[in-house]
């Protein structure tokens, strides 16, 4: 007998919605992308998300299938529990209730969850960590955050904010972080971070030294986190046609990295660390010597299999629909995709 059964699942972002139609082994049947225009507010924002699930529920039923659930993945702090995006930037929502608005509209089963932590689960059981079991999902982008799955499932800790591994502190007195401390990881290896510290110092004195000081000034402001005058993959390409300059920031980068991820070792003692995000495109030339590092860090301590992610942008919504599946018992997608 045929399985019509399927979940609408939305990885929401700042820009752009990903939006699919899923199957409980994880095949998408039917594949979106809408526009989220934040700009527009967080009311006009559900009513587009609410809007775009119930067309694809729709859509689902005149093809014959059956939607028994939906899965939402939004930016921020999440309150998975609760179903409640409690704060977001990137889409202006604050205790926004996200899943009693989607019941109330589609009249199916929903389910919340964080865009990484979705997308490491994605990651964890269809992706580049299947089969691994303990898995560290680190997404490297604008920021830096995690996810930690164990056999499928995400911690998602005490207050909804697991995962920050971009605030740990590697470079005490180091560049000024977003969330207001000199040092935190994200705020030396994130792609804005070395985007950043490469225009600075290709704007010093060529005979000026780099200080320690130097370094922590000045502050990051928002606006120059989300728009780096130099890209990081511009600096990886940099890096590897053998100028020094984007060698000294690229391995700067690279070694924060590996302090960051030794520490992650050291608190989960995962099998299989996977990186994703726009960082990790860049191959080779960051797993090579980022392994070598991590290796060098590695003490008692078994060092993990570092992988680049190998679901790309559909980690997210792969994500939620999983967060969908689980929420009504259907768990057989990572064994038969």
């Amino acid at each position: 007998m045929t399985d019509d059964r399927v979940v609408v699942a939305l990885d929401v972002g700042g820009t752009g919605m990903k939006c699919a139609v899923v199957r409980p082994d994880g095949v998408v049947v039917r594949a979106e992308r809408h526009p989220t225009d934040a700009a527009r507010g967080p009311a006009a924002v559900v009513g587009t998300i609410l809007d775009v699930a119930e067309g694809l529920a729709d859509k689902a039923r005149a093809d014959g299938l059956t939607p028994i659930a939906v899965g939402i993945a939004v930016p921020g702090v999440v309150d998975e529990a609760r179903g409640v995006a409690v704060w977001s930037a990137n889409v202006g929502f604050r205790d926004v209730p996200v899943r009693d608005l989607a019941v109330a509209r589609l009249g199916l089963p929903t389910a919340l969850g964080h865009d990484v932590r979705v997308g490491g689960l994605a990651e964890a059981r269809l992706g580049a960590g299947r089969g691994s079991g303990h898995v560290l999902f680190v997404a490297i982008g604008t920021g830096i955050a995690a996810a930690h799955v164990v056999d499928g499932t995400a911690a998602v800790g005490a207050h909804g904010a697991a995962g920050e591994i971009g605030h740990i502190l590697v470079r005490p007195g180091g560049p000024r972080c977003g969330c207001g401390r000199p040092g935190c990881l994200e705020a030396i290896a994130s792609a804005a971070a070395i985007g950043r510290r490469y225009a600075e110092l290709a704007g010093q004195s060529a005979d000026a030294p780099v200080t320690a000081t130097e370094v922590a000034e000045p502050p990051v402001t928002a606006a120059e986190v989300a728009e780096p005058p130099v890209t990081a993959a511009e600096v990886a390409q940099r890096a590897a046609t053998g100028e020094p300059l984007a060698g000294q920031v690229w391995q700067e980068a690279i070694d924060a990295l590996a302090d960051g991820l030794a520490s992650g070792q050291a608190l989960f003692d995962v099998a299989t660390i996977v990186l994703g995000g726009g960082l990790a495109q860049a191959g080779d030339g960051l797993l090579t010597p980022l392994r070598a590092a991590m290796r060098e860090r590695m003490t008692f301590h078994r060092e993990p299999h570092l992988v680049a992610a190998a679901l790309g942008d559909e980690a997210g919504c792969l994500g939620a629909a999983l967060l969908a599946l689980d929420a009504v018992g259907v768990r057989d997608h990572q064994e038969k995709r």
